[in-house]
């Protein structure tokens, strides 16, 4: 093994935990529960361990804030590992990131566009820097109603209308694992000397194996965030930020991150970060390879049970009447029954009955998270799972039928928005009140209603309610679908503003 290698295989911050560990030193510092020394008999079991190299800032532990030791080298060799230029370590996962890509581009009332399906996180970002964003929207899936990718033609063309648009922000890939060629988006927004912002929180793996889909990076994007705790394995709330090239404001980035992440940064979470790196730089390809296997034998599975599909059926489709060419992710695998005699939450119910616990449904789809962490004890234990559904669909003697049109009542909305202006202050200040949905129609909504998950918002404050979005929500709520950012979902009334001034 040559040297590179062995640099390669070392995981600083966490190595330097455990050798502050084995000198048994007396902690006259925080925290407060002295490394598991104030558990209670309950709690030791399950967080001794964790809590015994549960460190802050102490000599030899470098500090996240200003990294010059451990935390420095384990982000640089993060940096080597995803292919950035630099890459910063995150413990409020990949919201933070989020937040700061869009404050380090957008100062007050600047324009952006932004991919319509965008996490909550984005629009709080929007919030935070009072910036104005053009909305684009993602072609569907006619089949079942997914929203997919953006077409290039309509970023072009929405460059055209608002040439000082500074950046586009763009999901990669989506909760269902779908994403788009990005090199033709990095490639036209850099010709007009604007920059690429991904949230690729869901893809992580990406560019690690050839039957995975290529990762941001390495297709020109100038900011990426990933949620390294989604898919790899660090701890939940591990993230990284990756940056390459000189469109992007470095200073701003690292004064954002000391501003939106806790003072008192997660050692763990850092430690899991840096151990989820050391073994994608070490076998992350044959550890794949290992996972794909078993994802390739559970999709034949599911679909010689022929009572349920799955979605996406290829690695690679083209959705919708532009022809969006998407890849697909081979862990991201949602089900659904096309006889419509059992809906998602159904499907959801029975799975959880029998101890599978899915990542979320949509009303119709139950989508399963796969990692290369799951064995194939896991795959065969779900496969008999939905045998045992099968058959209970089969008993209600329903023939198959082709799956109607947008299953999932995804709402209608314009290829390219006018400007919208978010101004979290502004907002605060206008008047609202809760009344029936069906009087909400036609007025500018009070604040965000966020299905969840996947945490993407159909209404955000200002925008005004069609009734296209009406009836989604209303189809969610009967399949007990839950919300955030409102009580939609208990009172089926909506938040609107009362007055004629705003923020859109």
């Amino acid at each position: 093994m040559c040297s590179e290698d062995l640099h390669k295989a070392r995981a600083p911050l966490f190595e330097a935990m455990v050798a502050h560990h084995a000198t048994k030193s007396v902690s006259l510092h925080v925290p407060g529960h002295k490394s598991g020394q104030g558990l209670q008999e309950e709690g030791a079991d399950f967080l001794q361990s964790i809590m015994s190299i549960d460190y802050t800032e102490i000599t030899g532990l470098d500090d996240l804030h200003h990294p010059e030791g451990v935390i420095r080298e384990a982000e640089l060799l993060a940096a080597d590992c995803f292919g950035a230029e630099e890459t910063y370590f995150l413990v409020g996962g990949s919201t933070v990131g989020n937040l700061a890509m869009i404050g380090a581009v957008c100062q007050r009332n600047d324009l952006i566009l932004v991919q319509r399906n965008v996490h909550k996180s984005v629009i709080h970002g929007l919030m935070l820097a009072g910036a104005q964003a053009i909305f684009l929207a993602p072609e569907v899936d006619e089949e079942t109603g997914v929203a997919t990718g953006l077409h290039i033609e309509v970023v072009k063309q929405a460059i055209e209308q608002y040439p000082n648009a500074k950046a586009l922000f763009i999901t990669n890939p989506n909760y269902y694992g779908i994403g788009t060629d990005l090199k033709p988006f990095a490639e036209l927004m850099h010709e007009k000397g604007k920059l690429l912002l991904v949230d690729e929180a869901h893809g992580a793996h990406f560019g690690f194996h050839e039957e995975v889909p290529p990762s941001a990076l390495s297709q020109g994007a100038d900011a990426v965030v990933q949620s390294t705790h989604k898919m790899l394995t660090a701890m939940t709330m591990g993230a990284m930020l990756h940056v390459q090239g000189p469109r992007i404001n470095r200073k701003a980035l690292q004064q954002l991150l000391a501003m939106l992440q806790s003072s008192s940064p997660s050692y763990p979470i850092m430690a899991s970060l840096d151990l989820a790196r050391k073994r994608m730089h070490t076998e992350g390809h044959a550890w794949l390879k290992q996972g794909l296997h078993i994802m390739k034998e559970f999709r034949e599975k599911v679909e010689a049970l022929q009572c349920l599909r799955v979605y996406p059926k290829e690695h690679q489709q083209s959705f919708g009447a532009g022809g969006v060419e998407t890849m697909t992710d081979p862990f991201k695998i949602a089900i659904y029954d096309p006889t419509h005699s059992m809906s998602g939450a159904e499907l959801k119910e029975r799975l959880e009955a029998e101890g599978c616990f899915i990542e979320m449904t949509d009303g119709y789809l139950v989508l399963l998270v796969f990692t290369p962490a799951n064995s194939r004890e896991d795959m065969l234990r779900v496969v008999q799972v939905l045998s045992n559904i099968c058959l209970d669909i089969m008993n209600r003697k329903q023939e198959l039928q082709a799956p109607i049109s947008n299953i999932i009542k995804l709402p209608t909305y314009a290829p390219i928005s006018s400007p919208i202006r978010f101004d979290h202050s502004v907002l605060f200040q206008e008047t609202t009140q809760m009344v029936n949905i069906e009087e909400a129609i036609g007025k500018r909504s009070g604040e965000m209603v966020i299905p969840y998950p996947p945490g993407i918002p159909y209404l955000y404050p200002g925008e005004v309610i069609t009734a296209s979005v009406a009836e989604a929500l209303v189809f969610l709520a009967r399949q007990g679908i839950r919300f955030q950012g409102t009580y939609f979902g208990q009172t089926n009334k909506l938040t609107i503003y009362t007055d004629h001034e705003g923020a859109s």
